[in-house]
């Protein structure tokens, strides 16, 4: 009985991971299994609504093909949400950083602070998002009022110019989308030893040594799960052009075949950017966690 209970530590780290996401799991099975089948069912089938209910009659990848001959909309919509997506996750990841590293300092009022960069994530988000952003409260009205473009393209190329004017247009955006992320580095922040930053002070380090050489290794593991983060939530946003066409084609079109489709589409080119995303960071990991291997 004694040997029995006595597991290695690996064995043991398995059991506690599998017993968190054990709910997940469930859930999953219960609620998203069968949805989640039927749609890869109705992707391979055209859908007819009958007085029977859906029925299918089986085409193929015809559907799949389309979404990259026929139609003109998808991939414009695809590559537009792509860049989008390229553009703000490191914008997210450098603010949310600095952001949490200011947070972390002690000063009166930083709890205060805080739940300020939270509150767009509670606020600015589904229907409100969508209402703040048609009226313009997502640019910043700088850009317009004084035409910085015109007024700067006399010193910059325009090839260099508008990329960075759209960067700084989107900083709004970019501010709304950082509460979790701050959040997430905070808790990394906190959990650095004090004693660290005592002992590199002691060798002569300086504010700027002590991040490169203390901070940022201790913090690589939540730069990645920061980077997945805003990767889907970039994909999956209530503006998200790609959400909004495909829940017009399968729900307005009443085209369920070809909607579904183009979610799988959708689903299978975001699961591929995170493993691209993984495989970049495989080896990003904290030294707590390479020593313990």
């Amino acid at each position: 009985m004694m040997r029995f209970m006595k597991i290695s530590m690996r064995k043991r780290y398995f059991l506690e991971g599998y017993s968190f996401i054990s709910l997940w799991l469930i859930g999953f099975l219960l609620f998203m299994a069968v949805p989640l089948g039927r749609s890869l069912y109705y992707s391979f089938n055209d859908m007819v609504l009958t007085n029977e209910g859906l029925v299918g009659t089986y085409n193929g990848i015809a559907f799949f093909r389309d979404a990259f001959t026929t139609d003109v909309d998808f991939l414009p919509k695809l590559m537009a949400t792509i860049t989008t997506m390229v553009v703000h996750v490191p914008l997210i990841i450098i603010f949310a950083m600095f952001s949490a590293l200011l947070l972390n300092r002690p000063f009166r009022g930083r709890m205060v602070f805080r739940s300020f960069f939270f509150l767009p994530v509670i606020i600015a988000s589904g229907v409100v998002l969508q209402t703040l952003m048609n009226q313009g409260a997502a640019t910043l009205p700088i850009f317009v009022q004084y035409d910085l473009a015109t007024a700067l393209s006399q010193y910059i190329p325009l090839e260099i110019l508008m990329p960075l004017l759209k960067m700084m247009e989107s900083l709004t955006l970019v501010m709304w989308d950082s509460g979790v992320q701050i959040l997430i580095f905070l808790a990394g922040l906190q959990a650095i030893s004090p004693s660290l930053y005592e002992a590199a002070k002691c060798d002569g380090a300086t504010p700027w040594e002590s991040f490169w050489k203390i901070t940022f290794p201790m913090i690589t593991p939540m730069i990645l799960v920061n980077i997945l983060f805003s990767v889907v939530n970039s994909f999956t946003k209530i503006n998200n052009s790609v959400m909004i066409y495909i829940h017009s084609v399968a729900f307005k079109e009443n085209d369920y075949g070809y909607g579904a489709a183009l979610g799988w589409i959708y689903f299978i080119i975001i699961f591929i950017i995170i493993l691209i995303v993984m495989f970049m960071f495989r080896n990003m990991d904290s030294p707590y966690t390479r020593e313990g291997k």
